[in-house]
């Protein structure tokens, strides 16, 4: 058990992170970019919108509550049942991002789009309307370092882990570590 631990506290100072060029940017600015991203959109009045399916779906949710509960920031997920149901019934299940962020995405945004895999083809849709929206995109993903969600924000978060857990763990916490910073600056 205690391997267990002691191989996710490892994982912190493993993570890597990039822009949208493929530059290897250092954690602490990728970070800093992240939150300066977002403190500018939530200044102007704009919004941050999480995507995930799964557990990552749960992630999104649970983060879009605690910045606008915690951090007074207008965020939102769209993991709504219904709305699930709904959109994947009559466009299909990729669509059930792209749809919504094409009606309601403004440019200033900032989209959090989060998947272990990086491969799940309704993120990949909802980060490209996203960016035709003119919404800043930040990605977080692991497994495999080709996956293509990587490359796609301005500033992408990697795990490189295969472990569910680990990679679901380590994006809540780089979304706290957000959130924190800005509720505590």
């Amino acid at each position: 058990m205690f391997t267990y631990f002691k191989d996710l506290g490892k994982l912190f100072y493993e993570i890597e992170a990039i822009d949208k060029l493929g530059k290897g940017i250092d954690i602490s600015e990728a970070l800093k970019t992240s939150i300066s991203a977002i403190k500018k959109a939530a200044a102007k009045g704009n919004k941050v919108i999480f995507i995930g399916n799964g557990g990552s779906a749960s992630i999104a949710s649970h983060m879009a509550i605690d910045f606008w509960k915690n951090g007074r920031i207008k965020a939102v997920s769209f993991n709504d049942s219904a709305q699930l149901t709904c959109l994947s019934n009559d466009f299909g299940y990729e669509h059930v991002f792209e749809k919504p962020i094409e009606f309601f995405a403004e440019p200033g945004d900032v989209l959090i789009a989060i998947s272990s895999s990086g491969k799940s083809e309704n993120i990949l849709r909802g980060v490209k309307a996203a960016i035709a929206r003119k919404c800043h995109v930040i990605t977080m993903s692991g497994f495999s370092k080709a996956n293509p969600l990587r490359k796609m924000g301005r500033m992408n978060f990697y795990v490189p882990s295969n472990s569910y857990g680990f990679v679901e763990v380590t994006h809540a916490a780089i979304c706290h570590c957000i959130l924190d910073y800005i509720t505590c600056e």
